[in-house]
């Protein structure tokens, strides 16, 4: 590993941005690891939860790509088109599946992947007062069709972005002068603050008029500010070459699939993507992941736990569904059994607050039986994920099993966890520490914990 500095110039600006740069992981460190890590930035395209569900055409991609090496999938999230590439230069991802414009100046920076696709960008104006009462002739004619007559009006862009890159060269090109403010802001916050008659003019692609014009229909998102470009994955510029043919090879085939094509109508055509947008459970928006969220907050706060976390376990037992019933009976959001609810005082079939107050108030007893046995709070939340699922006397049984064999009976992936597996092993649960017999589905148990934890950094995106 070693550190360099490396100065990045933007031909569009003529400004200077100086990155701490590391290493790049190669596809082989990449595949030792068992991990890829991707930044993407969270918007209604690319990465968004959505009734408690991560979801997103970039994100989709990026899991199904993941899938193809048999990896997990770590997303870091960003905004700032800048950032992102800090996380790329320092190490902290090994591609940005943001989607940006392919440009001269970016490829100084970076290299760019296959395309993914292509898009064309294009104005975001109002269309004015009482246009519904208007004829569609003069409606047209108070709108901006002709790029010239963008001289003199201010057009509000995201730092960094092609959208900028693009009127700095319109400007040249044409000899008109433009005001172009660059905010920290990306197109979708600034088409609803042209909707909100906030600012007057800003510019997104082409493929996010169908989200942006469903969701304000007072928007006119038909006039082109630039050519064709191809929208693409990047990677590091002093990276090897493994990991940009291992994506050039994955994406020209993925691209020729039926999923391809349904994820591209899944997240750009028809009214799904807007009313997903529009939804009170946008999570990444609205701050809300289920109808339940307060009851979650309040009864959270009683355990010290992240209530997003709380929410992660819920939606891997109930997909937020009141009245679910398992075939062994348990009950309600938290899947309590009534038995377990009665014991804490609780009918759960009662209402939503009774359930959660008594799947809350097992994890308290659990944390109670785990907190001398596993001091670092984290690392007890898997001990009390996996007691959740399977019971605690399995679990307190792989602790006896982990000490037994030599290894840490107070970590829990590699060390306990792997004893709750073979507890399915007759050497292993016939062992004389083992008191609760034979546990079958160990590895499904592992896999629990893994999904809500999972989960639970996804709803970390939720403010």
């Amino acid at each position: 590993m070693f550190i360099i500095f490396l100065s990045v110039i933007s031909c569009e600006k003529e400004s200077r941005m100086v990155y701490t740069v590391t290493a790049p992981r190669d596809l082989d460190v990449i595949l030792a690891d068992g991990k890829i890590r991707a930044v993407t930035n969270i918007s209604q395209t690319s990465y968004f939860i959505y009734k408690g569900e991560p979801m997103g055409f970039h994100f989709e991609l990026l899991k199904k790509f993941a899938d193809h090496l048999e990896l997990e999938l770590e997303v870091v999230t960003s905004n700032d088109i800048d950032e992102a590439l800090e996380y790329l230069q320092d190490g902290e991802a090994d591609l940005v599946a943001i989607g940006l414009s392919i440009s001269a100046g970016r490829k100084e920076m970076m290299r760019f992947t296959e395309p993914l696709m292509q898009t064309t960008e294009v104005l975001v104006q109002r269309k004015p007062n009482g246009w519904t009462r208007m004829t569609a002739a003069a409606v047209e004619s108070k709108l901006i069709r002709n790029q010239l007559d963008l001289a003199e009006k201010t057009i509000y862009v995201q730092k960094g972005s092609s959208y900028a890159q693009r009127l700095y060269s319109l400007e040249r090109e044409s000899g008109v002068d433009i005001g172009i403010i660059e905010v920290p802001y990306d197109a979708e916050e600034l088409a609803r603050q042209v909707a909100r008659g906030e600012i007057e003019y800003t510019v997104c692609d082409d493929y996010m008029s169908n989200i942006i014009g469903s969701l304000y229909r007072e928007l006119d998102l038909s006039t082109p500010v630039s050519f064709p470009q191809n929208i693409a994955w990047s990677v590091r510029k002093d990276g090897t070459d493994a990991l940009l043919a291992e994506l050039n090879d994955w994406i020209t085939k993925f691209k020729t699939t039926h999923e391809y094509a349904r994820l591209e109508k899944k997240y750009f055509s028809g009214a799904r993507p807007a009313s997903m947008a529009a939804s009170e459970y946008f999570a990444t928006y609205t701050g809300k992941v289920s109808p339940f969220d307060d009851i979650i907050r309040n009864y959270s706060d009683s355990i010290g736990w992240d209530w997003r976390l709380v929410a992660a376990l819920i939606y891997q037992e109930s997909g937020f569904n009141p009245s679910v019933t398992s075939p062994r009976g348990a009950y309600g959001l938290m899947q309590v059994m009534p038995e377990t609810g009665k014991f804490f005082g609780f009918d759960v079939t009662r209402s939503v607050e009774n359930n959660i107050h008594a799947g809350i108030s097992y994890i308290k007893m659990l944390d109670r039986l785990f907190v001398e046995r596993v001091s670092d709070p984290d690392e007890r939340i898997k001990f009390i994920l996996a007691s959740y699922n399977a019971g605690h006397g399995h679990v307190l049984d792989a602790i006896k099993l982990a000490e037994k064999n030599g290894l840490n009976p107070g970590k829990w992936e590699d060390n306990v966890s792997l004893f709750l597996e073979r507890k399915s092993d007759p050497v292993f649960y016939g062992d004389p520490v083992v008191r609760n017999g034979r546990l079958k589905q160990g590895v499904e148990v592992n896999a629990y914990v893994a999904d809500i934890l999972e989960r639970y950094e996804h709803y970390k995106n939720i403010k």
